[in-house]
């Protein structure tokens, strides 16, 4: 190895380690924030537990809570006295924009980290692993994919269940009439007034919002699911290295404390606001191993 390249590699480290910014000029997210000394999360209103609005319209959750660990590092790594957080509501489909043109520096909800999207945004280590499958009304008696043939079934518009739903159809000649909503909330609502047969999401999702109905005992979710144990992380502005790496830094040591474990338990094994449901999830096998070895990847074959 020559000079040249130990230098390269010693400067690599530096970026990596989310080291106190000072030590080079900075750019990109750092920079924003630094000159503004403001840093703007995109929330979602109804992505329970992840991010949501509680009984004041106050956005909480559990990725809002990763989120605000991420801006005291920034904050940390910036040396300021002072941060703003402002806090920017998104939807499936205005969140990767909104990243892309720098409304939103991280966007904190249930946005799974797949390698289509890494096309166009960057991803934090992974803070749940999901799976896409569907909600219906017991009485209709659905449990499997293949139940749903002929049926007409909804999905949140721009999300990858909305995708993974319209290849299935295809490849499976199922007949379905697949109808976008605006978000989770109006999704839900249409399988419960009757104008669509099932609801297909992440599976975490779909059990917040059961727990969350006037008639939790009335719906059930498939046993089948449509896809592979799925990754969701934090998205932030694709190929924006020193900020990624403070991100980073920060996820990797909440996830491997107990304050990380302590997290999670806060959120999916006991009541929530506003209304205290329980969603009655405790840390999985996989859960715990991507806690204990933090990864940004996008393959599901990696946890």
């Amino acid at each position: 190895m020559g000079l040249r390249d130990s230098l390269l590699l010693a400067t690599l480290a530096a970026l990596l380690s989310g080291a106190p910014a000072g030590a080079q000029e900075l750019t990109g997210t750092l920079k924003k924030v630094k000159d503004s000394g403001a840093i703007t999360i995109g929330h979602r209103d109804s992505s329970v537990p992840f991010s949501y609005l509680d009984g004041s319209q106050k956005p909480v959750g559990y990725a809002t809570e990763i989120c605000l660990k991420i801006a005291d590092a920034v904050k940390a790594n910036l040396k300021l006295d002072k941060l703003e957080v402002k806090l920017v509501p998104v939807t499936s489909a205005t969140r990767i924009p909104l990243i892309a043109n720098g409304t939103i520096d991280l966007e904190c909800g249930s946005t799974t980290n797949n390698a289509d999207r890494q096309k166009q945004a960057g991803f934090t280590n992974t803070h749940f692993l999901t799976a896409t499958r569907y909600v219906a009304k017991k009485e209709k008696k659905l449990d499997k994919i293949e139940d749903l043939k002929g049926r007409t079934v909804v999905s949140t518009s721009g999300t990858t269940n909305i995708r993974q739903i319209n290849e299935a159809n295809t490849a499976r000649s199922m007949g379905l009439t697949i109808l976008p909503a605006k978000d989770h909330a109006e999704a839900f609502l249409m399988v419960e007034t009757g104008r669509a047969d099932a609801f297909v999401m992440d599976d975490v999702l779909l059990a917040s919002l059961v727990a969350g109905s006037k008639t939790p005992d009335a719906y059930t979710i498939s046993s089948e699911a449509l896809s592979k144990p799925e990754p969701y992380g934090i998205m932030l502005r694709k190929d924006d290295a020193p900020f990624k790496a403070v991100a980073d830094a920060a996820t990797a040591a909440l996830y491997k404390s107990p304050e990380g474990k302590a997290l999670y338990e806060k959120w999916f094994t006991q009541p929530i606001p506003p209304r205290g449901i329980n969603l009655k999830l405790p840390m999985s096998e996989a859960m715990q191993k991507a806690f204990a070895n933090p990864s940004d990847s996008p393959d599901p074959a990696a946890y």
